[in-house]
């Protein structure tokens, strides 16, 4: 249940990152309403399976970097995950496009923002 709240989420603040920031679009796989949320939610779970394993091998792999960089070097390691992201729904036909490097940075920063905001909303409280 949590991940399919997760994957909500995501796909919630990913349509959000693609109305603000401009070097980032989902392009649906049928230009219908269903077809867009669809879309959406596929590359919120494809994001979603490439954040847990690829971002957790860099994470570990760039511990060091996140101690030097207080942590900034994160803005840079999620704009290249928002970039496989793109290549693997390009291969698809359809889903995330990303302009370039820095605009995978901004969306990332971005879309990290909007998840932790929705997340707080929709986080249920502990009783």
């Amino acid at each position: 249940m949590r991940f399919i709240i997760k994957v909500l989420v995501v796909a919630f603040a990913l349509w959000l990152t693609t109305l603000i920031v401009a070097g980032v679009h989902v392009v649906p796989f049928e230009e219908t309403t269903l077809g867009t949320v669809l879309t959406y939610l596929l590359v919120a779970l494809i994001f979603g399976v490439v954040n847990a394993i690829v971002g957790t091998a860099i994470r570990i792999v760039a511990f060091p970097l996140y101690i030097i960089t207080l942590g900034l070097i994160s803005f840079i390691v999620n704009g290249l995950l928002l970039l496989i992201v793109d290549w693997i729904s390009g291969l698809m036909g359809f889903g995330l496009q990303v302009d370039g490097f820095w605009w995978g940075v901004l969306g990332a920063l971005v879309l990290g923002i909007f998840s932790w905001l929705i997340g707080l909303i929709v986080r249920p409280t502990r009783s």
